[in-house]
């Protein structure tokens, strides 16, 4: 029976069978040491039979190997204990000498990124850059967690579409059979048409944006979180229920993974005391980076990237938290499916930031029938259009206030751990430049 790295220690003084690749080879003191990699680390083996370490002459790291051998304490050896008196079997040679060294700290500066990605399918081997994959999945699980707590439904919807979701032309094409789709931006429709059945519903997915853009911050295919909730108060309500998923799937990643985000040096976290994210106006946030900075952003309809970073700085130091919302845009910056307020001039839209970047847009929606068709024309879209057919449909036959979010998974990720770059939290990004692998 194969026993993995992690239940090695358990058989101290039993005769045991492991299986994995090797991952390192060295030699102290006329012994050769190697070390065996499976899903769950390492396991030290010592070699002492000439025979044995003869059957690895050749071969490179890699190689998977059945290693058979008595289990013996040893502290300075992963898990606590080592494998004694091995006998090796060969079960996958690797002939060819690996291109980097998977057993040495893999650079993630910025000029190394391209080498990063060229063998993302060897360095990924790295226990450290495995661990990075592995929080992203916790992540994910803590939202849902949260997400069904709180009755939402998930669901799976197409990302083939007839039209783009939010119009414009930085969406991708294809031929579909003699017909034009696109790639799907967002599940923008589709989770607000299944308000219409659920009320709460989300998705994990992936979305395409054809954005002519090389920045830390973008990816042509990303994958985001999107939810939509049904009869809400308001949009405080949406805010307060992004902001408390957030704070939980946080919370639960440092509180039951705080040795892996140790090791790679995450930042530590810091939460509102009283759990309610603060929020300041696009407006109010223009004003103070101006007079802070002298750099006059008041004309700006958005937050540019460094008033993002500034507040979020503000936010950390002055009211001891990592999470922030900028709220009220101005209502030029509203989309056709937005609620705007109209004798106020703003959108009721918020973003919520993290660690000095946006992570999510978190609108409430106009439900309005006939609102939606002046909002839409008035957008230049074309409301008879068969892509809006459906969606239109959901409005005309009763939808109620409703709200949500598109929230960027590799975002989170990136800044929860601190990298420098979203696509460095991506397993195999794409971007303007690459399509491999």
């Amino acid at each position: 029976m194969r026993i993995l790295s992690s239940d090695v220690a358990q058989h101290i003084g039993d005769t045991i069978s492991i299986e994995g690749w090797l991952h390192k080879k060295r030699l102290l003191g006329g012994l050769t040491f190697i070390a065996v990699r499976d899903r769950r680390g390492l396991t030290q083996v010592v070699l002492q039979d000439k025979d044995e370490v003869e059957k690895l002459r050749g071969l490179h790291i890699g190689t998977v190997l059945r290693v058979e051998g008595s289990v013996k304490e040893e502290p300075r050896a992963p898990g606590g204990a080592e494998l004694h008196e091995a006998k090796l079997t060969v079960l996958v040679p690797v002939t060819d000498e690996p291109p980097i060294e998977i057993d040495k700290p893999i650079l993630h500066k910025p000029e190394n990124l391209d080498t990063l990605f060229e063998y993302r399918v060897l360095n990924i081997r790295n226990l450290q850059e495995q661990k990075i994959f592995k929080l992203r999945g916790q992540l994910t699980r803590y939202i849902r967690e949260f997400l069904d707590q709180q009755d939402f439904v998930e669901i799976d919807t197409p990302k083939l579409l007839a039209e783009a979701t939010e119009g414009g032309a930085e969406v991708f094409q294809l031929d579909y059979f003699g017909k034009t789709a696109t790639l799907a931006q967002s599940p923008q429709f589709y989770k607000q048409i299944m308000v219409g059945a659920y009320e709460r519903v989300y998705e994990i997915g992936h979305s395409y944006r054809a954005e002519p853009s090389a920045t830390t911050r973008h990816l042509t295919e990303l994958t985001m979180l999107d939810i939509e909730m049904g009869f809400v108060s308001g949009h405080d309500e949406v805010l307060d229920m992004v902001g408390n998923m957030t704070q939980y799937a946080l919370k639960k990643v440092y509180e039951e993974h705080a040795d892996v985000l140790k090791s790679l040096n995450a930042p530590e976290l810091k939460l509102p005391a009283d759990g309610k994210v603060p929020r300041f106006t696009i407006a109010q946030i223009h004003d103070m980076y101006t007079k802070a900075t002298k750099t006059d952003t008041t004309a700006e309809k958005d937050l540019i990237p460094d008033e993002e970073r500034w507040i979020s700085e503000y936010a950390r130091k002055e009211l001891g938290t990592d999470l922030v919302f900028a709220t009220e845009f101005p209502i030029e910056a509203a989309k056709f499916y937005h609620k705007v307020d109209a004798e106020r001039g703003v959108v009721m839209w918020g973003d919520l930031l993290f660690r000095g970047l946006e992570i999510a847009t978190c609108p409430l929606r106009e439900n309005n029938y006939d609102k939606m068709i002046e909002q839409m024309t008035k957008a230049g879209l074309d409301v008879t259009h068969e892509g809006f057919k459906y969606y239109l449909q959901a409005f005309k036959y009763g939808l109620p206030m409703h709200g949500g979010c598109g929230f960027g998974i590799d975002r989170l990720v990136e800044k929860t751990i601190g990298l420098a770059n979203v696509k460095e939290a991506t397993l195999f990004p794409r971007d303007i430049n690459r399509l491999t692998p």
